[in-house]
C-alpha cells in the first residue's frame, strides 16, 4: 500500500502560481511513477502530468504544457507540480496517483493503483 498526501492547494488570481505537493509513505517511493489529475465539477478526471520513477522522463497534457513543471524528490518521497499562470478553467481538485507500471508518460486513470484525497485549486478571473 502506498498512501498519498495532496498539500498546496487554494486560491488564487488568474496569471498566479501554486506548487502543489504530494507526500508519499507506505512503500518505496522510488518504485512509482506518479501522476497528477483534476477533476471539475460535473467533468471527467482527466491526466494533467506524470514522471518516472527516476524523475528524468515527464509528460504533459497539452492544456498545461509550458505552464506546469512536475517534479519529485525521492530522498523526500514527494512528488511536486509547479503550476504557473493559472487560468480559470484550471479550477479543480488536483489529484496525485502512483503506479508501479514501467511504461512512460501513463496518462489513463485506471493504470494507477494509488491515489490521494486530493486539494482543491480555485483560480478566479
Amino acid at each position: 500500500q502506498v498512501q498519498l498526501v495532496e498539500s498546496g492547494g487554494g486560491l488564487v488570481k488568474a496569471g498566479g502560481a501554486l506548487r502543489l505537493s504530494c507526500a508519499a509513505s507506505g512503500r518505496t517511493f522510488s518504485n512509482y511513477a506518479m501522476g497528477w489529475f483534476r477533476q471539475a465539477p460535473g467533468k471527467e478526471r482527466e491526466f494533467v502530468a506524470s514522471i518516472n520513477w527516476g524523475g528524468a522522463v515527464t509528460d504533459y497534457a497539452d492544456s498545461v504544457k509550458g505552464r506546469f513543471t512536475i517534479s519529485r524528490d525521492n530522498a523526500k518521497n514527494t512528488v511536486y507540480l509547479q503550476m504557473n499562470s493559472l487560468k480559470p478553467a484550471y479550477s479543480a481538485v488536483y489529484y496525485c496517483a502512483a503506479t508501479r507500471s514501467a511504461k512512460f508518460g501513463i496518462r489513463t486513470v485506471n493504470e494507477y493503483a494509488y491515489w490521494g484525497q486530493g486539494t482543491q485549486v480555485t483560480v478566479s478571473s
